[in-house]
């Protein structure tokens, strides 16, 4: 008897269902099914065709689709959910239709017209990992696309997905902040230390009077970049010799020895005044940033105030993601400890105990080259406070956070991003309660405009019960940089403090903004099962807590406990929501 032979292919798999799709039933089944049928014949497959792909089959609430490009995959994945989030504009959140899709490559198994495999497996299982209008991809896929297309991205760590022997490295595409050039970075032949010079903003009006405003943006922004001790700033008197020139960036960043150029222009038109303001990588002239500000011409300084505010929040993050890609094209023998912290931040960024492993591997390096470097102690205590909280409560990884949070303490340093998790460690593992709110106040003191110092304080408040205070810190840190990758924690805070503040639907809401901007931080997960639970909804509450498992399966509400994000009282009633949701203690 002859045995039959299997058909094999290697293809890009796409997955897909149906966000809450249980609930929408429930409301209006038959409005339900009618729309996902409107919506097959409309959207769904027209992209399918127009991307030469294959739909399998098709469930209730889910989808498999077969491409033979990853790069197909993925653009019919972003079409589609940008065309669904411009649809759900005017739709109520409860009526919405949102899609949760996942991609990855590999070889399949072909059978009447049907496909099986771990290729197919892993697809469904990504899928699961994706919040709601989101998309995940597998290595696979995204080492196959890299170069092709630009996609923004978060990395979520190496996932254990069910039924697959080994882990499963997962990124989450952020449909919100693309980026808009596929250029890639020359390797820069320049200082190590960010430099930054602002140039005068030119004046776009027409109107003489507007000078003087266009110089003040410009003065503004160069004091309030000036704070950052981790930047070297450029003088306003060397950088405004270049007014009125036309001067290639390249030049002005070889002739003033920077990396990084601010520059911009004020427009007025009528009553109005429009501010443009963009950050340029001189070596080779790429946008790394850009912003535009409108306001009333009579609010001049009011407006000067808040576009010098603005511009230096976002900027920091932005030029310190352009510092990671920079050293990552080092040769590893010329690294120092700044280069390893750069290296470092990535990982720890992601928040999973996985990735602050990896992240650690580098802040040890750098410590070994400068034991007293306030900046690797800091990101090191969060990272360890991270595996204590989300990997099984080991006493060695608590005792690990605290030391180098108290190494933060002891060598009165005048970093703010150091000062700002110190203060966080102290109040949430030490109960130095004094220590942690003066330390908070400091890193403010020292940097007003780091988003991330703003979000520490208001941690630490968090932590403390200071709810109110908790809450403007957040909101604070979220304006002064709104595209930040370490976003998911102002946000979280929000969600923490208004769940204490019994604001459920508040809750919820910022809790699901923390997952859109990092999928792989948990604490977004727990806070969204608990206010769940408190608005009746306790499947969406058992899915956020599935999904944390996934990621972490020694997640336990006993964390709470022994690491918490608030007092005691508030802690136990969020142990018990948990509880209720079904995440062991």
């Amino acid at each position: 008897m002859g045995s039959e032979k299997v058909e094999r292919r290697l293809a890009a798999i796409l997955a897909a269902d149906v966000a809450g799709y249980s609930r929408l039933m429930g409301v209006d089944e038959e409005g339900t099914v009618a729309a996902l049928k409107a919506l097959r014949k409309s959207l769904i497959d027209p992209k399918i065709t127009e991307h030469r792909g294959r739909m399998v089959k098709t469930t209730g609430d889910g989808a498999l689709v077969e491409f033979a490009s990853a790069v197909d995959a993925i653009r019919c994945a972003l079409e589609t959910q940008q065309a669904m989030a411009a649809r759900n504009t005017d739709i109520p959140q409860n009526r919405r239709i949102e899609f949760r899709i996942g991609i990855n490559v590999g070889d399949i198994i072909i059978d009447e017209g049907d496909i099986f495999g771990d290729g197919v497996n892993i697809a469904a299982r990504i899928e699961t990992l994706a919040t709601p209008g989101s998309i995940c991809l597998s290595d696979n896929v995204y080492q196959q696309i890299k170069g092709k297309l630009t996609l923004d991205v978060s990395d979520m760590g190496e996932q254990r997905l069910k039924n697959i022997a080994q882990p499963v490295r997962v990124y989450a595409v952020r449909l919100d902040v693309r980026a808009q050039t596929t250029t890639m970075t020359p390797t820069l032949a320049l200082p190590d230390k960010p430099s930054v010079a602002v140039l005068s903003f030119q004046n776009m009006s027409g109107d003489p009077e507007q000078e003087y405003f266009a110089d003040g943006i410009a003065e503004d922004i160069t004091t309030a970049l000036s704070r950052f001790n981790g930047l070297f700033v450029i003088a306003r008197n060397s950088s405004f010799t270049y007014k009125g020139r036309a001067v290639d960036v390249r030049q002005i960043g070889r002739e003033l020895g920077v990396r990084y150029i601010l520059e911009g222009s004020v427009r007025k038109g009528g009553n109005r005044l429009r501010i443009n303001a963009q950050l340029i990588e001189a070596e080779s002239g790429n946008h790394l940033w850009a912003n535009k500000y409108d306001g009333a011409a009579a609010d001049l300084f009011d407006l000067q105030d808040k576009i010098a505010e603005g511009v230096v929040g976002a900027i920091e993050p932005s030029i310190q993601k352009a510092e990671i890609a920079r050293v990552r094209r080092k040769r590893p023998e010329n690294l120092d400890a700044y280069d390893f912290y750069l290296q470092a931040l990535p990982h720890a960024w992601v928040n999973t105990s996985s990735e602050a492993e990896k992240a650690l591997t580098f802040l040890n390096e750098a410590l070994k080259i400068d034991p007293t470097y306030p900046a690797a102690h800091g990101l090191a205590a969060l990272c360890h406070w991270h595996r204590y909280q989300r990997g099984g409560l080991d006493p060695i990884e608590r005792s690990e956070a605290l030391r180098h949070a108290r190494a933060v303490l002891a060598c009165n340093t005048d970093d703010a991003n150091a000062l700002a998790f110190a203060a966080f460690m102290s109040a949430s593992l030490d109960n130095e309660h004094e220590v942690a709110v003066g330390a908070a106040e400091r890193a403010i003191a020292l940097c007003p405009n780091s988003a991330r110092a703003h979000t520490n304080r208001a941690a630490t408040h968090m932590v403390l019960g200071n709810y109110d205070r908790a809450i403007e810190s957040a909101e604070y840190a979220v304006r002064l940089s709104p595209l930040d990758p370490m976003r998911y924690g102002p946000e979280g805070v929000l969600a923490i403090s208004h769940l204490a503040l019994d604001h459920y639907n508040e809750a919820v809401e910022a809790a699901r903004r923390s997952i859109q901007s990092n999928p792989g931080f948990i604490h977004a997960y727990a806070i969204l099962a608990a206010g769940s639970v408190h608005l009746g909804r306790l499947g969406d509450a058992q899915d956020a807590i599935r999904r944390a498992l996934v990621m972490e399966p020694k997640f336990r509400a006993n964390a709470y406990k022994s690491a918490p994000l608030g007092p005691p009282d508030r802690m136990e009633t969020l142990i018990r929501d948990l509880r209720d949701a079904g995440l062991p203690e």
